[in-house]
């Protein structure tokens, strides 16, 4: 395959929270057409937005994100392009769309969504997780319509082999991203690669004969131009994340530093924990997209902690997001991080709570330290764990492997 000229097509999920906060904060937004809900979703820099797409356009390819569990943006693309399918059965706004994290979205945003946005919403909590059949008749139009070299899927969970296996053509490869839980009764032969940014994995798809590499996640720096001028750092100590029954040991970390540091966090999740964790006074409210980098960049010091998924590797987004806004990482320590970044010169890693709220002590004592090492931080993850060094790793991969042939439908 060529180095130069390929179509690659993205796709995405995103968290139903993350989407119904969305549209609820621009009610009218749903009724814009396709290009401009994607300009929308797009600008609100949740996830990895579009730093794929772009970075592949850098490089000098076609490139096309799809979020296929939007129902909004996806039933858009459906009536402009003439696609017909059913309309989903309403939902209630905090019952959970996408199969994924069942959370309650609480029920303030029954008040806010305007009735257009409720039938176009169903009822996911009860179904199979994975593509909806109209999901899928969707998916496949708008794949017969770009005709792509390459389909990189990063919800392997959400966009399953069965659907994959409809899509594969003679020249067309078909690529999976994945750094969480593996989807069960799963068939990965479908996939000419799979990559991870988690190393165990790596290992795993490669002790059962499965095309496997490692690349890593990263940030992307045209974020801060997007941001405009940076904000003081007038939060002392910040943690930005997710806590669930997946995150216990995380949780217990964050109550032991919450009771000896002046610790705000953001995140999803808090309904979970007991009221009488010191966690619900820390609590500062949902941050998703520009809100969190927003957040990041106020940080003197932020936390990070991996799921227990990572093993004993460094993996996560917030490792790149946290360094390339400014602040100064404190995360815990891995056997790969020295890998990524230099230790006392990029980062900080501690080794227990303890030592986490040692080291917290001292940089908020040490102005000077804490800046230098975070601004050091900044200019190495802005320059070597960048999007468009990712991008041109899958490409170079794309041009390794030859597409698998047995399953062409």
């Amino acid at each position: 395959m060529a180095l130069t000229g390929m179509r690659f097509l993205i796709l995405n999920a995103d968290y139903p929270k993350f989407l119904i906060s969305h549209y609820e904060a621009t009610p009218r937004l749903s009724e814009l057409s396709y290009a401009e809900q994607m300009a929308a979703r797009n600008a609100s820099l949740f996830g990895v937005a579009d730093f794929y797409s772009h970075n592949f356009r850098a490089h000098g390819h076609e490139a096309a994100d799809i979020h296929v569990n939007n129902p909004w943006l996806q039933y858009r693309w459906a009536r402009e392009h003439g696609v017909k399918v059913a309309a989903p059965s309403p939902i209630r706004p905090d019952e959970v769309a996408g199969g994924r994290d069942p959370v309650s979205v609480g029920r303030r945003t029954v008040a806010y969504l305007k009735p257009v946005l409720r039938p176009i919403v169903r009822r996911f909590r009860r179904r199979p997780i994975g593509l909806s059949d109209w999901e899928a008749t969707v998916l496949r139009a708008q794949i017969e319509e770009f005709c792509p070299d390459i389909i990189l899927n990063q919800e392997m969970t959400y966009v399953r082999s069965p659907v994959l296996r409809s899509l594969k053509r003679p020249g067309r490869q078909i690529i999976g991203q994945i750094a969480s839980t593996l989807p069960k009764d799963e068939s990965f032969d479908v996939y000419d690669l799979l990559i991870s940014s988690l190393p165990n994995l790596v290992q795993w798809f490669r002790a059962r004969n499965v095309r496997a590499e490692l690349n890593r996640l990263a940030f992307e720096p045209s974020v801060l131009s997007l941001l405009g001028q940076p904000p003081p750092r007038d939060i002392a100590l910040s943690f930005v994340g997710s806590l669930s029954p997946v995150h216990r040991s995380r949780i217990a970390f964050l109550e032991y530093v919450a009771q000896h540091a002046p610790l705000k966090i953001w995140g999803n999740g808090i309904e979970r924990i007991p009221r009488t964790s010191v966690l619900r006074s820390c609590y500062q409210g949902e941050a998703w997209g520009r809100e969190m980098y927003e957040i990041l960049q106020r940080s003197r010091i932020t936390l990070n902690h991996h799921i227990d998924l990572a093993e004993n590797w460094a993996n996560n987004m917030r490792l790149y997001e946290a360094t390339g806004a400014g602040a100064l990482l404190l995360t815990d320590q891995k056997r790969n991080l020295q890998e990524m970044f230099a230790l006392g010169e990029h980062v900080t890693a501690y080794e227990s709570p303890e030592d986490c709220v040692r080291q917290i002590n001292l940089f908020l004592a040490n102005e000077p330290l804490r800046a230098s090492i975070a601004a050091k931080g900044q200019r190495h993850t802005i320059n070597t764990h960048n999007y468009f060094r990712r991008t041109g790793e899958i490409v170079e991969m794309s041009t390794t492997f030859e597409p698998r042939t047995a399953d062409w439908a």
